[in-house]
């Protein structure tokens, strides 16, 4: 039924103003991914101003289509243009954010992940009819590979600075003969980091969807092989060994049907004075704490993604990407540990310890 409330024009005109912004947002990101494959943010970084014709040159693309790329990216404000020249360059924070893959806010490959939404739509819109769920492995295979490509920069600026620092006595464990658990490692972005970072401790990461382990294990290769890295198929209640001085899950329990349950082995896997280090997305614990864009993102991740793939499986406890602080520590006290406390956060991540 329509509203009878009389509309407020200006009102109106701000929000259609929003929407047509939202609109020019969803559009642009399929531009988004084909300038990450294709190498054009890239090749601008390295130029400096540029003509749409020298572009396509360096690039071997066709003119036509750059040239239609470039004003379509200065009108999203990822490039900039010059009028006087006609040419196209990126400030260094844009490229920062969309060419250098090694930089700590890299976000091209976001985009990817999120087209997996668009394709996987009709599977969510048939959820919400059924009450079902969509597991994991289920989605578009571009969700694995923006997932690893978009989580990898922040876990290679914060996982080895920041975090493990964060957590009592760990590190010096790990400088010595640590044994440590990647539970829901997916493509082993974080295990790999951890792996060359500390030689002398053995890492294993677990993962039930072997297409990410088969990804593991290639992205294993292309780190060198480490010897003291390995990858195994398992879901997180079926994690086998135990005695581990550090079980890691990074942005993955809330993903998982039990997450009681898995926490509940995860505890069982460590030794007496183990540690369990969660990172999980940052929340608040109340829906109007997070009204903001990083929560608008991680909402709208969930709702697509993350309680689907809760709900497909069994208990379907569907925590959803934006739990919080207090929901995780209530998760990880039913679970039998007795010590939870914030070890670190970023505008992203929460990272949680906790012991038993």
């Amino acid at each position: 039924m329509a509203s009878t409330r009389p509309v407020d024009q200006a009102k109106l005109e701000s929000f259609m103003g929003k929407m047509v912004g939202d609109m020019g947002a969803a559009m642009s990101g399929a531009l988004v991914i084909v300038g990450a494959k294709l190498g054009l943010y890239k090749a601008l970084a390295e130029s400096g101003p540029i003509a749409s014709e020298a572009l396509a040159a360096k690039t071997r693309l066709a003119e036509r289509y750059v040239r239609e790329w470039l004003a379509a990216q200065a009108a999203s404000g990822f490039i900039e243009y010059d009028k006087a020249t006609g040419r196209f360059e990126m400030t260094p924070e844009q490229a920062m954010a969309l060419a250098d893959e090694d930089s700590p806010v890299y976000v091209a490959s976001a985009f990817e992940l999120i087209a997996s939404g668009y394709i996987d739509e009709p599977k969510i819109t048939a959820a919400f009819q059924s009450g079902g769920g969509v597991g994991w492995h289920e989605h578009h295979e571009c969700l694995f590979r923006g997932t690893e490509r978009f989580f990898r920069p922040g876990y290679r600026a914060n996982l080895v600075q920041t975090w493990l620092p964060a957590l009592d006595g760990v590190v010096d464990r790990l400088k010595g003969h640590a044994k440590v658990a990647d539970i829901g490692c997916g493509a082993g972005a974080s295990t790999v980091i951890m792996a060359q970072a500390f030689p002398d401790s053995e890492f294993v990461g677990f993962d039930y969807h072997g297409a990410s382990i088969d990804r593991a294990r290639e992205a294993a290769k292309e780190a060198g092989s480490p010897a003291n890295l390995t990858f195994e198929v398992a879901s997180a209640k079926e994690a086998p060994g135990g005695d581990y001085d550090l079980v890691a899950c990074f942005d993955c329990l809330h993903d998982m049907g039990d997450p009681v349950g898995a926490a509940r082995h995860i505890r069982e896997m460590l030794k007496p004075d183990g540690t369990f280090m969660l990172v999980e997305p940052f929340a608040g614990d109340s829906v109007d704490a997070n009204m903001n864009p990083v929560g608008r993102m991680y909402y709208s991740a969930s709702t697509m993604i993350c309680t689907p793939g809760s709900l497909a499986q069994e208990v379907g406890l569907a925590l959803g990407a934006q739990a919080g602080e207090a929901r995780l520590t209530d998760v990880l006290r039913d679970a039998g540990f007795s010590k939870v406390r914030r070890a670190a956060e970023t505008p992203f991540n929460l990272v949680l310890e906790a012991r038993p």
